[in-house]
């Protein structure tokens, strides 16, 4: 995933396609920007539409000719798709598969099975980070939803000590691990090996997740008291099956992709040779193309055979499952060719300036630029890509490592203070039987501990690699 990183990277060599000066460029971008937020938010207009428009108002601030704009807006998208694409939707065929299978069901209630009392809120992390791996973070809640609810009531515990740690789980999965569409994005438009950035991200989310998660929810559940809602409990996908998958097997397939892209970040640290037989053979199988495709193929047997599906029943699995990315898919589409408008308008050189200029780490400014596009939009999705494409010059001079830890500052910071522009703040206020107060203190200050303990970790990474 590297051919976009480097066409990215190379941009500022070539003419940009407005001669416009660095006070120009800034208030273009910020207009664009501008632009973008006013119809996310205000115009309620859909994020893949507001991108498409902001990139053209971002042209036209900089006296860019419509034309070129055009094109860099295309040419962006269509690399975007090209490269994550594909992914996003493998991704959504195996998480199709973990939740009708319902080996979704059996990982939570083996491992429920052998968790109590106190161990209960580092049960749910558990299950959330595992259930969470391969599925967009609104069908992780409400695949955890029921689970969540069933255990705080029959278990007599607080609704908070048992939902934040779920939560936590799936919102650093959301924000910092692969084949998440954000974390994606940033790999691809920064250039950072995805390998890498998946072993720092595993390292940079076990902290988070402990601070965020249980020690967080002790807090949450004495400022936030409230008992499991009486409502309805959705029906969970095993309750109409004959059979399930065994725990072994969901397990294995779920961590197959991640165990093949490890494996090739390993491959290349011990070997380091592009002609050994054992790194090109790495390099195939760990590409994530290939690591997500061979998990869908094994999730066609270990998943989808072992809950008794017909061919039949898969195919419609398989069909269902894609449907639902398509909004994702324009968004990160549209998103790419935001980023693409920015590097071919000379906003990286503008952006390198400032960070020589106020001398800002290269980390610290990601994080921030994602932190205000997130307040701003609501989209942990849009700060992303957004911020990937305004900071990926940065990552021209740095290391395999720290532009690693780049694609991952941004996932923090887009992850920043959910409040009530941010469709995930209702969806949770909703399911938790919550009034908007009580989910700034439980639900935000969860996000915004998460964003700023993920930005420690970063920062204390690039000191020590």
């Amino acid at each position: 995933m590297t051919s976009l990183s480097v066409e990215t990277l190379a941009a500022d060599a070539v003419e940009p396609i407005t001669s416009a000066g660095n006070a120009q460029l800034g208030i273009a971008v910020l207009a664009g920007i501008a632009v973008i937020v006013l119809l996310i938010t205000v115009a309620k207009l859909h994020a893949f539409l507001a991108l498409t428009i902001g990139t053209l108002a971002l042209g036209a601030f900089a006296g860019a000719p419509l034309d070129k704009v055009i094109a860099s807006f295309t040419t962006g998208l269509g690399s975007t798709v090209a490269g994550v694409g594909v992914l996003i939707a493998l991704g959504a065929i195996l998480g199709k598969l973990l939740a009708d299978s319902g080996g979704a069901d059996q990982i939570v209630d083996t491992i429920l099975a052998k968790a109590g009392g106190r161990a209960m809120p580092w049960a749910m992390v558990l299950i959330a980070s595992v259930i969470g791996l391969p599925l967009f973070f609104e069908v992780g809640i409400v695949l955890l939803i029921p689970v969540v609810l069933l255990v705080a009531k029959r278990g007599n515990y607080s609704l908070m000590r048992i939902g934040v740690p779920a939560l936590a789980g799936l919102s650093v999965m959301h924000g910092l691990i692969p084949p998440h569409p954000g974390p994606l994005v940033a790999i691809d438009a920064i250039g950072a090996n995805l390998g890498l950035t998946l072993a720092l991200g595993v390292v940079v989310a076990i902290p988070t997740v402990i601070i965020a998660g249980p020690l967080f929810s002790r807090y949450a559940a004495r400022w936030v008291d409230i008992p499991a809602p009486d409502k309805m409990v959705p029906q969970r996908a095993s309750e109409e099956l004959e059979r399930r998958p065994s725990f072994a097997a969901t397990v294995s397939t779920v961590l197959l992709p991640v165990v093949l892209m490890l494996g090739k970040a390993l491959v290349d640290i011990v070997v380091d040779d592009p002609e050994h037989t054992v790194q090109r053979v790495a390099d195939v199988v760990g590409s994530p193309l290939i690591a997500l495709l061979a998990a869908v193929i094994v999730g066609l047997f270990t998943l989808g055979r072992a809950a008794g599906f017909t061919k039949d029943r898969l195919a419609s699995t398989v069909e269902k499952s894609l449907g639902p990315i398509a909004g994702v898919l324009l968004i990160v589409g549209a998103g790419g060719g935001f980023k693409q408008t920015l590097i071919d308008s000379g906003v990286g050189r503008m952006v390198l300036d400032i960070s020589e200029d106020w001398s800002i780490p290269a980390l610290l400014l990601a994080w921030l630029i994602a932190v205000a596009i997130r307040l701003a939009t609501g989209s942990a999705t849009v700060a992303t890509i957004s911020a990937a494409g305004l900071v990926a010059p940065l990552a021209a001079d740095m290391s395999s490592t720290h532009t690693a830890l780049l694609v991952l500052a941004i996932g923090a910071g887009s992850l920043f203070f959910s409040h009530v522009n941010d469709a995930g703040f209702w969806l949770v206020k909703e399911y938790f039987g919550m009034n908007v107060g009580q989910t700034l203190k439980t639900w935000s200050v969860m996000e915004t501990i998460i964003s700023v303990v993920g930005l420690g970790c970063v920062l204390l990474l690039s000191l020590v690699l």
